[in-house]
């Protein structure tokens, strides 16, 4: 299982990656792993405000479809148009071309609030 070490993390089993003000969010490997076969994802829409912790998309599995949160507070900049057609990406490189959506972050020290690489390994017992 897989957790790149530049990411943070939410409880929510979100992975973040910022770039300046904007942070790109997916669902992690462990997520992926859990839900297995993703075959639909609902994107958020670009220019949408949101707060932290607000369900922003879903993920659809064979098994479950399991709300999407905002990990940050700001407004979506970008949604991943490519899982629309292959939803599978979500499942085969959730931390690259299995993005979710990119959002402008309202406070990018929130970010660093959430959790590193080591703690989250721990909270999914990796």
């Amino acid at each position: 299982m897989s957790v790149p070490e530049n990411f943070r993390y939410t409880n929510d089993h979100e992975w973040v990656l910022l770039e300046g003000d904007v942070a790109t969010v997916g669902i992690t490997d462990h997520a992926q792993e859990e839900l297995t076969d993703i075959v639909f994802v609902e994107l958020p829409e670009v220019g949408r405000e949101c707060d932290a912790e607000e369900a922003i998309a879903v993920v659809e599995s064979v098994k479950a479809a399991s709300d999407i949160y905002s990990p940050v507070a700001g407004e979506v900049v970008e949604a991943n148009e490519a899982l629309e057609a292959e939803p599978a990406l979500v499942n085969t490189n959730p931390h690259d071309n299995g993005w979710i959506f990119k959002i402008k972050v309202s406070d990018v020290s929130a970010v660093e609030e959430l959790m590193d690489a080591a703690a989250y390994a721990e909270f999914i017992g990796a």
